[in-house]
């Protein structure tokens, strides 16, 4: 379809390209759905002729975010989400790809519903979509899945999602089988036995709200048997979501020593803290759970220092049922998809960590991982941009959001920042209405 578009000039803009720190006034011209010049020659009116010309109004123009872990509820739970309404809030975020998780029914362990969920994307998705695979049968964490013939159907990645393989045998022996096809493991780092009746972060605050609490070590016992597996078998390993001090220095002590071991952090846990549960707010009822603010500062540190790679929306659609409930009875998870960007440039408004380093583990680095080609401006490159007010202040209403499902983290909450257009290979597929 981009093929039929006529050159595009983007100029006005303050480019911002993650992947080789540009941030300067100018513009980037698109072709055929792909970028072919980038800089600030581009002007208005320096396109060739038959230009369309977009007027960014002095705003950031950026690649598209690549989100890592979203759930989406299709296939068996479309009252959750859908793969059309995931991506509709996805595009309203500036996330140009999203990788969904396998946590469906029946789960994506086969390449049939590999096959299925590429097919349904592609009929009612308006951005990109990748499935990633269950690393085990059912999500059982017993039986491997076929790695190879998985990959092979377009699976980006390997997890059992939410749920941690615990056997680390049956760990060992998928990391042994996905390093010969140089597959990417992720493992959800929290143990299931150490985790218990908890449901918030372990300490004072737990004991003040009575509530059973998940200790960090839920995390770091496993996060520190995962990297010694993946020490003993050479394969590709990312922990899903780190929260805690103690497990950012599990992960740098890793990357210092050779590893082919990756993070990922929550905008949920380097954005709020367990005081945000204030009384009893189920929509922050969240795995990892929120922690502490020494924790939040910890990974936040890390994040601009590099030792964790990317930021997630850990995107997960609830409905009124499972979230209107006492807290210790809700469910978690919390939508993510629509406020990712916003929420990440509370970092950015408070000096922790520069736009350029937010927007590479945002979508540079994640692309990276999984092996597609978006992440940054350059020539040759898919023309998968966003045009962001960084100034722009609003109040998050969860009513207006995209999603099926309502449970935001951040409704009500003051934000700054908005994705005023998205664009997929240079074709407009979000555009924002003050209405």
């Amino acid at each position: 379809m981009s093929a039929f578009l006529p050159p595009q000039l983007f100029h006005n803009a303050r480019i911002v390209d993650p992947a080789t720190e540009r941030d300067e006034r100018g513009g980037v011209l698109v072709r055929a759905g792909l970028i072919v010049d980038v800089g600030p020659h581009l002007m208005a009116g320096s396109g060739p002729d038959g230009t369309q010309e977009h007027d960014c109004g002095g705003h950031v123009l950026a690649p598209g975010l690549v989100d890592l872990r979203a759930f989406v509820g299709e296939p068996g739970a479309e009252h959750r989400e859908t793969l059309k309404t995931a991506s509709e809030a996805a595009a309203a975020g500036g996330v140009t790809t999203v990788v969904c998780m396998p946590e469906t029914n029946p789960p994506i362990d086969e390449p049939a519903i590999v096959d299925f969920v590429l097919r349904r994307a592609r009929d009612t998705a308006i951005v990109h979509v990748h499935p990633a695979a269950a690393l085990t049968k059912e999500l059982a964490g017993r039986e491997l899945t076929e790695i190879g013939l998985l990959q092979e159907a377009g699976a980006v990645a390997f997890t059992d999602g939410t749920r941690a393989v615990t056997n680390a045998q049956v760990l060992r022996r998928a990391m042994t089988y996905a390093r010969d096809f140089d597959a990417l493991i992720i493992n959800h780092v929290e143990d299931p036995d150490l985790v218990g009746d908890g449901v918030m972060n372990e300490g004072a605050r737990a004991s003040l709200l009575g509530l059973h609490g998940i200790p960090r070590e839920a995390e770091t016992v496993v996060l520190e048997r995962d990297i010694r597996l993946a020490r003993l078998t050479g394969a590709r390993y990312h922990a899903a979501l780190v929260s805690c001090a103690d497990s950012v220095e599990i992960v740098r002590r890793a990357k210092d020593s050779g590893l082919k071991a990756t993070c990922g952090v929550s905008i949920n846990n380097l954005t709020l803290n367990e005081i945000d549960i204030g009384d009893y707010r189920t929509f922050l009822r969240l795995s990892p759970p929120l922690r502490d603010e020494d924790d939040r500062q910890a990974v936040i540190a890390a994040l601009a220092e590099g030792v964790i790679d990317v930021i997630v929306s850990d995107h997960n659609p609830q409905d009124v049922e499972t979230k209107r409930l006492p807290f210790s009875e809700a469910a978690n998870g919390a939508l993510g998809l629509e406020t990712l960007l916003s929420a990440g440039l509370r970092l950015v408004e408070a000096g922790q960590v520069t736009l350029p380093r937010l927007l590479h583990a945002l979508s540079t680095r994640p692309a990276q991982l999984i092996g597609v080609p978006g992440g940054q401006l350059s020539a040759g490159k898919p023309a998968d941009l966003i045009i962001v007010d960084i100034d722009f202040p609003y109040v998050v209403d969860k009513l207006k959001l995209h999603s099926k499902s309502k449970n935001s983290p951040f409704d009500e909450a003051r934000l700054t920042g908005r994705v005023l257009k998205t664009f997929i290979a240079g074709r407009l597929v979000y555009a924002y209405d003050e209405q």
